[in-house]
Parts: structure tokens; C-alpha cells; sequence
């Protein structure tokens, strides 16, 4: 027997350096890293050893023979990444296979410091930065945050019915309270305190605020009410205090979706999915509740280019086509699409589509009851129709254009960073100029995450992201080019006390942890999020909370 890594895998490589036979790849350490959609268990080298399902933040490694009937593709994904590439054996070490030995090192001086470290944002890449400085130094970290609750794109960014990604918070969360962490919530840098005075008080300041917005699509009608992004979405049914209860309307039967990365196939999970299933997850009550109400009964994927070059991963698709009482459909409007399909090799993202049903859709037909989801690739929108509201979108497809009727639209079309007050940005990027996560012309100052990269992969890559970064903070801090903060430790807190009125420290968020896991209890729910900047305060200084419905 031996272990496979499913449709989960965060990517950031914590199974990699427990593996005792060095039999997943690839490692940090090789070129693939970070351009996969995930890791893989080489079958042949696997003692069975289970170390690396222990580790797994995300429990997303299983053994072979238990892996359940909507992942038992996995066996065979996890085996087809070894073919052709395996190497030598290994005549000089204890590994069955030469490959690149793991390694996560820090090496410093024996007399080197403690510093004091500031990082802006909770996120992965904040606390992936966070744990690397904490876990490996003597540091003093101070976590700051616009929001009064921490978690970032795990508890904002992941979708309510995928559990075991949000576990990856659980890894976070042990540093929250660290003897060497000071925490203020809802503090914004560049409104409350500016990043000059936040860099006065730290030897170093690291933003890992990630891309909170997202791209134009550039068509006209895209400002139409209706017209949605799907990160205002996302936002939506996780809880988002900035995004209204009433943001969303699901009252047409048909949702085009631009976009067919993993996010637009989130989306278009959550408008399908029985609410039922989502009602034992932590989804907002406003959008649990309009979804129970929602007409919604077809999502249409649109793809500026072919089903060889889609963006989704083929662990998302997966999990689409085990979608209880869901249809797939693949518009056969393009014959490139199905010649696509039917000539992909076994492995190939375009052939994971074989056996789906095709059908070139007459798109003047209202939706019948049943749910589906239609892929609508080499088509594109070019203009969204209403006069004061979405009514259809023109899209490409074909020698003339059409009008996809639709009550909706949701733009999934990337997301993009925003300037951080005091900082240089790239506007063509989206992202702070760099060097190795050092911001250029600012000595101190460190990115990591989507802020320093662009809104490129996952969870998990932000742990290289931000181990590259620490490393370029540590070299300058050995080389003695960081500058010395002039007030005491203790100032910022009463600086940014001052500034703020509802600051939450550590205890506070563990309060509003325990408030948050009562109201799911209560409801049969894991967890029942609070919606608003003034519940969670209220939860954070152990005040009253209303309970849902």
C-alpha cells in the first residue's frame, strides 16, 4: 500500500521534510516547485510510513486503498507524475531514488540578536513569514491587521465546503498567542498609523497584504448592477464585513460566470450546490438563506481560449464532477473544443472533460429545473446588456457574436493588489517593487505574499514566497543594514491605542474564536461567523452577540 495526495493540497511542503525516503515531489528545492497544481507521492519509494499524512496541515494525503470513490483518480494522478522522470537509484544515502535532498535551513550567527518584526496582514503569507521568524529566531513579532479578526484569505478567500483547507488555520493559529507575538487588530497602516511611524518602532516591517481587489474585464456595461466580481462574491459567503448582506441577487435563473480559473469554479459550486450540503458548513446566514431561495439553475463558464489552456486545476474539476445532482455540460458550439477533448492524452487537463456531455446549447431557452453547469470555451464577453440592470452578455463564439440571457455576471478574471499608503507600487503589476522581498529604496521593508508576486498560487506557495523574504530580512539583519527602532518595545502598543479605538490583542481573538464555535454548536454548524466590524469587537471584549435566526 501506499499514500496519495488528493484534491486539498495546499502546496506549501510540510509533508516534504517529514518524508523519510524522500518520495514527494517536487520539493522546494526543485524547478517544478510552485508551477505544479500540487505535490505528488512517488508509489514506488512510499514506505507507508504515514509521516506525511500526520503533517499535512490541509488532510489531503490518505492511503491508496482508502481513498473514497470521488478520489480514488488521485492513485493514478499522484503515479502519472512520476512517469518518465524517475531517477537513478541512490548508492550513497539512505533514499531509494537520487533525488535533491529537502532542506529548510536557517543559519546564523551565534551571537546574532533579537529583533523586532513587524508584519502587516494575518494571511497565509503573513503567517507563514511569522512562523519562519518565530520558529528559527529570537524575534519579536507584532501582527497587525485592518480587520479585528485575523486569518486573511484562509478565513475570507476559501470556499464554506472545503473544511480541510481552512485547517491550514489551525497551523497558524498556534502562534497567535506565542510568548513572543504581540497582536492589534483592526489597525490600518496608512489610516490609523503610517508605515514611516510602523517602521520606527521595529527593525523591520514585512506587508503580506495580499490582492484585495480585483481585474476589470474592460467591457462595456461591467459597472451594471448585477455585474459582480467574484471576489466581492467570495467575500459575500464568507462573512466579509465589508461586503453587505444584500450584495447579492439570485433571482434570474442563469449566472455567466468570465473566468474559469479555480475561483469561477468555486462560484459556480457555490450557486449549484444544495444548500442543504452547505447549511453544515461555516457560509454566511444571509447567503445560506439566499441561496435556499436562489432560482438560479445554470452557471455558464466562459474561456477566452480552449479547454487545454484552462485555468481551473484538475483537482477543482475533479471535485465538480462529483457534484451531487449537478450537470456538466461543454458547449459543442466551437469544434475546436471537442477535437481538444477527444485528442487530450491520458493526464492532460483537457481529457479529464472526456465523457461529459456536449451539446450546442440554444441559449434563448430559459433553464429548466435541473442544476448545471456549462463550459463555454474559445468565448469571451465584449458587452453586458441592461438598462439598469444585467439582462444578458455578449460574448464571442463563432462567426458572429451572441447574447447569453442572464440576470448576472460575475467578473473571475484575477485579482490585483492595491497601493499600500507609503510604499512604492507597480501599477502595471499590481505589486511593490522588490528585490528578493526587499522594497526597493527602503531599507527594513520586506513583501511577501500576492502583494510581492502577484495573485499567483495558493495557499502553500506562500511559504516559499515568505521563507524568501525572511531570508533576505536575515541577511540584512547579519550584514547590520536594518535601522534601529528609537522608541521601546511597549510604545507601539500604546501608539497604536491611541489610534485606534478597538484594538484587538490575542485574547481578544480567542475570544472571538470561542464566541464563534458556541454560535456554530448551537446551530449544528462548525463554525457561525460574525459579520460585521462591531460583532466582532462586541465577541472580542466578550460582550453580547446576537444568535442566528
Amino acid at each position: 500500500m501506499t499514500y496519495a495526495i488528493t484534491q486539498t493540497c495546499c502546496s506549501d511542503a510540510t509533508c516534504v521534510a517529514v518524508c523519510p525516503v524522500n518520495c514527494i515531489h517536487p520539493t522546494p528545492q526543485e524547478r517544478a516547485f510552485g508551477s505544479t497544481e500540487m505535490l505528488y507521492v512517488d508509489p514506488k519509494t512510499c514506505i507507508d510510513c504515514g509521516a506525511c499524512a500526520d503533517a499535512c496541515p490541509v488532510d489531503a494525503i490518505f492511503p491508496v486503498d482508502s481513498l473514497p470513490a470521488s478520489q480514488a483518480g488521485y492513485a493514478a494522478i499522484n503515479e502519472a507524475y512520476f512517469a518518465g522522470q524517475e531517477p537513478g537509484p541512490d548508492s550513497t544515502g539512505p533514499n531509494f531514488h537520487h533525488w535533491s535532498a529537502p532542506s529548510f535551513e536557517r543559519s546564523l550567527p551565534s551571537d546574532f540578536a533579537p529583533i523586532r518584526v513587524a508584519v502587516v496582514g494575518t494571511g497565509p503569507a503573513g503567517m507563514y513569514a511569522a512562523e519562519d521568524l518565530l520558529l528559527h529566531t529570537d524575534a519579536e513579532v507584532t501582527l497587525v491587521d485592518r480587520l479585528p479578526v485575523a486569518g486573511g484569505l484562509v478565513r475570507y478567500g476559501v470556499a464554506p465546503d472545503h473544511p480541510a483547507t481552512k485547517k491550514v488555520g489551525d497551523t497558524f493559529a498556534r502562534f497567535h498567542d506565542h510568548p513572543r507575538v504581540r497582536m492589534h487588530l483592526g489597525v490600518e497602516i496608512g489610516k490609523d498609523i503610517t508605515a514611516a511611524e510602523l517602521a520606527a518602532h521595529h527593525d523591520a516591517v514585512i506587508y503580506a497584504v495580499g490582492a484585495s481587489t480585483d481585474r476589470r474585464i474592460g467591457v462595456p456595461g461591467e459597472e451594471l448592477p448585477g455585474s459582480i466580481s467574484a471576489t466581492a462574491f467570495v467575500a459575500w459567503y464568507n462573512s466579509h464585513p465589508e461586503v453587505a448582506p444584500d450584495a447579492v441577487d439570485l433571482s434570474s435563473r442563469r449566472v455567466v460566470v468570465a473566468g474559469n480559473g479555480n475561483v469561477a469554479l468555486d462560484v459556480a459550486r457555490i450557486l449549484v450546490a444544495d444548500p442543504a450540503a452547505l447549511a453544515g458548513t461555516d457560509i454566511a446566514d444571509h447567503a445560506l438563506a439566499e441561496l435556499r431561495a436562489s432560482k438560479v439553475r445554470e452557471v455558464v463558464l466562459l474561456g477566452r481560449r480552449g479547454p487545454e489552456h484552462a485555468a481551473y486545476s484538475a483537482s477543482e474539476l475533479l471535485a465538480l464532477k462529483h457534484l451531487p445532482g449537478v450537470e456538466l455540460v461543454v458547449d459543442d458550439h466551437d469544434p475546436r473544443t471537442a477535437a481538444t477533448i477527444d485528442g487530450a492524452a491520458a493526464g492532460e487537463k483537457a481529457e479529464l472533460l472526456r465523457g461529459v456531455t456536449r451539446e450546442t446549447v440554444d441559449w434563448s431557452r430559459t433553464p429548466g429545473s435541473a442544476r448545471r453547469i456549462v463550459f463555454r470555451f474559445h468565448s469571451a464577453p465584449v458587452q453586458v446588456l441592461g438598462d439598469d440592470a444585467v439582462r444578458a452578455v455578449r460574448v464571442t463564439g463563432g462567426p458572429d457574436e451572441l447574447d447569453i440571457p442572464a440576470g448576472t455576471l460575475l467578473r473571475a478574471v484575477g485579482y490585483r493588489g492595491v497601493p499600500v499608503a507609503g510604499l512604492p507600487f507597480d501599477e502595471a503589476t499590481g505589486t511593490v517593487p522588490h528585490e528578493g522581498g526587499r522594497v526597493k529604496g527602503m531599507p527594513g521593508t520586506y513583501v511577501a505574499g500576492w502583494i510581492k508576486r502577484g495573485p499567483s498560487g495558493g495557499i502553500g506557495a506562500n511559504r516559499a514566497c515568505a521563507a524568501e523574504t525572511v531570508g533576505t530580512l536575515l541577511d540584512d539583519a547579519v550584514a547590520g543594514s536594518l535601522p534601529a527602532p528609537v522608541p521601546a518595545p511597549k510604545a507601539f502598543l500604546r501608539l497604536a491605542r491611541s489610534r485606534s479605538r478597538h484594538v484587538v490583542d490575542a485574547k481578544g481573538l480567542a475570544a472571538i474564536d470561542r464566541a464563534e464555535l458556541t454560535r456554530g454548536r448551537d446551530g449544528g454548524r462548525p463554525r457561525v461567523k460574525f459579520g460585521t466590524v462591531p460583532e466582532l469587537i462586541a465577541a472580542a471584549k466578550g460582550g453580547r452577540w446576537k444568535l442566528p435566526g
